[in-house]
């Protein structure tokens, strides 16, 4: 008999609830993530505008993306104690007020530090959407759940990047950033109208030694040892190829206009289409033969890019998003099956190897790019993605 027979109480596919939860949870991603990566086609604007080296004007993004991953380390543990929506829905309210704080006071260090509570904020979206799923749905409709609440992400990322990226060549980057944070301020409220309330959710007070039995349990577990360097590596990639495909845009023989360069974001598109289908590919062949594969994709999209032309370099950006999204949602959807227990702890452990992989090498890609232009960064990815294919390879024979 199925889990989710077993469990009649969990919310299937096809339900009033189901599709209440999709969508809510759809446009929270959007929303926290639109917040989080609008200030990356923005890096040749803070370069000039606060008169900071490409390395530094990564640090937005960069400090965001630390935060969130400290973040979620604890925001698991409060919302044992609080509760999975009240907690989405005052972060989703936060980050809105944040984006417009940050561009109310253009300084460099105080802009930093917004982004930080930004990042901190945004912890209580990424984490507890993942625990949400695998509290409230049917175990055999996990994955399609996952798949499109990481869709919204994606969404969310393109978004943020589209509508930045756009608005910037007619109005200043303090104004974009206010649209984005109304928008956001929109999406926190259908939120909190949509999500239905939890119905599997006990509430735990936070205690140590809970805290550190959860640690230790899911790093004992080989598998999930991998697969949270996986989620390092998968995000420390994409990161550092859409930090700098930016000042490779700028420069000759391309010389394209902000607007042009958010609209490569649309590369995301494809990512909406894999992170759903990662689960049924999964689910029919195995996740243990996929994730390699969808690696080995990645590095032959990134390699495309190296190809003097602009389609070549969509081309290669679509692959190579295609592929990091369902390699994402195969790693991310296997953490969730793999924890026995803890397992809002084993996501937050995943996600926190995932931002951090965004935080170091996204910035460490920018002394590469000052020194070795867009090979040295092609050339320095791929060695990155060898390194996950020897771990999938690994990972199969556990």
């Amino acid at each position: 008999m199925s889990e989710s027979v077993i469990r009649p109480t969990h919310i299937e596919y096809g339900s009033k609830s189901f599709t209440a939860i999709l969508w809510s949870l759809f446009f929270a991603g959007f929303a926290s993530f639109s917040s989080l990566y609008c200030v990356q086609p923005m890096m040749p604007i803070f370069a000039k505008f606060f008169a900071v080296t490409p390395t530094q004007s990564s640090l937005p993004l960069s400090f965001s993306t630390i935060a969130l991953a400290i973040g979620l380390l604890f925001t698991g543990f409060i919302s044992d104690r609080f509760g999975r929506k009240p907690i989405m829905v005052f972060a989703l309210f936060l980050v809105s007020v944040l984006l417009l704080v940050s561009a109310s006071f253009p300084v460099w260090e105080i802009f930093l530090t917004t982004r930080i509570f930004i990042g901190l904020a945004v912890s209580g979206v990424a984490a507890v959407a993942m625990t949400y799923i695998g509290e409230e749905i049917a175990q055999n409709d996990i994955g399609f759940a996952m798949g499109l609440y990481i869709s919204g992400t994606a969404i969310g990322g393109m978004g943020g990047r589209l509508i930045a990226g756009v608005l910037v060549d007619f109005i200043s980057w303090q104004s974009a950033t206010y649209i984005i944070g109304f928008l956001n301020f929109i999406i926190a409220c259908l939120f909190y109208l949509l999500l239905p309330k939890s119905q599997h959710f006990k509430p735990y007070p936070f205690r140590f030694s809970r805290f550190k039995a959860a640690f230790e349990q899911n790093l004992k577990d080989p598998k999930l040892r991998i697969l949270f360097a996986q989620g390092f590596i998968l995000m420390g990639c994409l990161v550092t190829v859409f930090n700098y495909i930016s000042y490779h845009l700028l420069e000759a023989p391309f010389h394209l206009s902000q607007t042009w360069i958010g609209l490569i974001s649309i590369a995301y598109l494809a990512g909406i289409y894999s992170s759903p289908k990662a689960a049924k590919w999964g689910f029919q062949y195995g996740r243990d033969k996929v994730l390699p594969i969808l690696l080995l994709t990645m590095m032959v999209g990134l390699l495309i890019t190296l190809i003097p032309t602009l389609w070549a370099i969509l081309l290669g950006l679509t692959i190579f998003t295609f592929s990091f999204f369902a390699a994402h949602s195969t790693a991310s959807s296997w953490v969730s099956v793999q924890a026995v227990q803890y397992r809002a702890v084993a996501s937050s452990l995943y996600l926190f190897c995932y931002y951090i992989g965004s935080s170091l090498l996204g910035s460490s890609g920018g002394l590469i790019w000052e020194n070795f232009g867009w090979v040295g960064i092609n050339f320095s990815v791929a060695m990155v993605l060898v390194l996950g294919l020897i771990l999938a390879v690994h990972l199969k024979r556990l």
